[in-house]
């Protein structure tokens, strides 16, 4: 199969959970401290990717200077994507308490809402696209971290603006965000096909520091929100299993500790 068609599927693949939560969401009423609790497990699981997978890989690649301008660039560039999207319509757009107003309400929310959705997934699909570039593979430690995050946020943050809608609306919405997901792994692969190690070490970078400071701005509080003191807990144990699954998908069977947890999976998962 060829490359840039992998990367356009892997990116699919991510942009699905968004639509797979949505479902979920809509149809399917689950506790918001179990979800939540996924959402905190899955968040630990994004940050033991983030350093192990992109940042430690960025700077591999082309070094201090361009992992951390690259990174600040992310966060910077995020940041102001919020801000600029707030006073729009989106301020609310990750709480799942209802205070997210409808399009009744407000006429931008639509609109937000789903750029809000777009700039949230573009920087990870980016990633699994640039994985790719030079032979590489997709991590798959990185793909279960997008996955368990992205479904649980959306299975319980569905907004009054949804609520509003049949479920033809919801799916198209969100089928529309995981084919632009698909597209954006297309690109981070075609694109930057091209470039040197070091325009690739910032591009890295910047998708790292965009998703961290998206989990730091929206997801974590949220999550702390339904499962209070037990956040930090949960999220520990997602950082965990994300570091000895990153280490068995590297081959890192020189320690015995990893081989243990190695011989655990395969027998009881």
């Amino acid at each position: 199969m060829a490359i840039w068609l992998q990367a356009t599927l892997w990116g699919l693949l991510a942009g699905s959970t968004f639509l797979i939560g949505a479902g979920l969401g809509y149809f399917v009423r689950i506790p918001d401290r179990i979800v939540a609790g996924i959402m905190a497990f899955g968040s630990g699981v994004l940050i033991s990717a983030l350093y192990f997978e992109l940042v430690e890989e960025a700077y591999e690649q082309g070094g201090f200077d361009a992992t951390a301008i690259g990174f600040m660039a992310g966060a910077v560039i995020y940041s102001g994507a919020n801000w600029i999207l707030a006073p729009k319509g989106a301020k609310h757009r990750k709480r799942s308490n209802g205070t997210q107003p409808s399009e009744q309400e407000d006429a931008s929310s639509g609109m937000a809402l789903t750029i809000g959705a777009l700039i949230d997934g573009i920087p990870e699909s980016i990633v699994i696209g640039l994985g790719l570039i030079g032979g590489g593979k997709v991590s798959m430690v990185t793909v279960i971290a997008i996955f368990l995050f992205n479904s649980s946020q959306r299975s319980f943050q569905r907004s009054r603006h949804e609520k509003s809608q049949p479920f033809c609306y919801v799916f198209l919405l969100w089928g529309s965000i995981a084919t632009a997901s698909g597209i954006a792994s297309w690109l981070g692969y075609s694109f930057f096909s091209g470039y040197s190690l070091y325009v690739l070490a910032g591009i890295t970078a910047i998708a790292a520091g965009a998703i961290l400071t998206m989990l730091v701005d929206t997801k974590i509080p949220e999550a702390f929100e339904k499962v209070y003191n037990f956040t930090g807990l949960i999220m520990v144990a997602g950082f965990l299993t994300a570091y000895l699954l990153s280490k068995m998908e590297s081959g890192g069977n020189d320690s015995q500790t990893v081989a243990f947890w190695t011989e655990v999976f395969k027998r009881y998962l």
